[in-house]
């Protein structure tokens, strides 16, 4: 039987794998282990490498996903992958301290303990030699977290932590998956107060590689935390569909202005012009952020670009035909214009989900 799993999602982290690998075999040294490593389909092969040495030790196992993509989902389904009765979630960058593990293994059998966190936050504990930019970034995210989170975790950003399997299965269809804190998802999901022990460690530079931590990645952490914090009523994806469309509004004036103004085309062109535009930019915008775990690119981003012309064309005839039927029954035009609005926003939202975007 194994009795710990240590789940490390990757991407492009073939150079680190070896070493964290060697690393793991020290620290947990007369524990009953496995790795699975969850590779995001790695340009750079990841998913080779970890089967290569899967071949001389069987306590080394891959997960490879092909066309998904988010950190959170591939924690899920690496915990999943396992039977160990104890998982923990570390990153394939070596900047996690696994000598730590085996403090937190015994702490997690403990009874009426849920969680084990390694914290930089902590007395003892460290952020290491952080740059200024993502220091701060850090902290906000902290304070950001708050909002979802009343557990007093002093490092509730934390990707380094073990939890009970139980935990884990009682929680996991609840999970919102997004974003790449794991971590907070669990404590947001949690319909009880979980109870926590903190471990503090020092975050090491970065071995091979490029940090992950983006624009993007900002982007995802506030998708969770408005699932999070309404979810239940709105899902995420939608509110972010929906500022996205806000921006489209804008893009489309300032096209229209250009077009008709500048350009000096006739208005129906123009507004034709102006359409497109903002069609093209609420499509770029949602492949970039609002569905970045599936996200088109090459070929597939043209297609993809084409489909979204055609779902957003009959998502303006369902706009108008709902505006004017309910302007027809002596409500005001304003009432009109949102209730039609507001059905041509769920249209695309919902087809394009599943056509546009679709998993598959």
């Amino acid at each position: 039987m194994i009795d710990l799993a240590i789940v490390v999602p990757t991407f492009n982290e073939k150079d680190n794998v070896d070493e964290l690998v060697a690393r793991l075999e020290q620290a947990l040294d007369g524990i009953r282990w496995e790795v699975v490593f969850v590779d995001d389909d790695s340009p750079d092969h990841t998913s080779d490498r970890v089967r290569e040495l899967a071949q001389a030790k069987p306590h080394v196992r891959c997960v490879q996903r092909i066309g998904r993509r988010g950190l959170s989902r591939a924690v899920i389904e690496g915990v999943l992958a396992t039977s160990a009765p104890y998982v923990a979630v570390m990153d394939g960058d070596l900047q996690h301290d696994e000598a730590l593990l085996p403090r937190m293994l015994e702490q997690s059998r403990r009874a009426g303990v849920d969680i084990v966190v390694g914290s930089r936050y902590c007395p003892g504990g460290s952020a290491g030699e952080w740059e200024k930019s993502r220091a701060r970034m850090s902290w906000l995210a902290t304070r950001l977290s708050r909002l979802v989170v009343t557990a007093q975790l002093s490092d509730p950003m934390s990707g380094f932590f073990m939890m009970r399997r139980e935990l884990f299965q009682s929680l996991v269809r609840d999970l919102s998956g997004e974003g790449y804190k794991i971590l907070l998802d669990l404590f947001a999901t949690s319909p009880r107060p979980l109870n926590f022990v903190e471990l503090p460690y020092t975050f090491r530079s970065r071995g091979a590689g490029e940090s992950k931590l983006d624009s993007a990645a900002v982007w995802e952490f506030m998708l969770l935390i408005l699932d999070k914090a309404f979810g239940r009523v709105v899902p995420a994806r939608f509110a972010m569909f929906g500022l996205v469309g806000l921006s489209g509004i804008a893009v489309h004036f300032v096209s229209l202005l250009a077009a008709y103004r500048w350009l000096e085309l006739e208005f129906p062109v123009a507004q034709t012009v102006a359409t497109f535009a903002a069609m093209t930019s609420n499509y770029a915008l949602n492949n970039s952020f609002t569905y970045r775990d599936r996200r088109r690119m090459g070929l597939r981003f043209v297609t993809g670009l084409l489909t979204f012309y055609a779902i957003c064309g009959v998502g303006v005839i369902a706009n108008v035909g709902i505006a004017s039927l309910v302007f027809a029954r002596d409500f005001t035009w304003w009432l009109a214009g949102a209730a039609g609005a507001l059905v041509g926003v769920v249209w695309n939202y919902a087809i394009s989900s599943m056509v546009t975007w679709d998993r598959r």
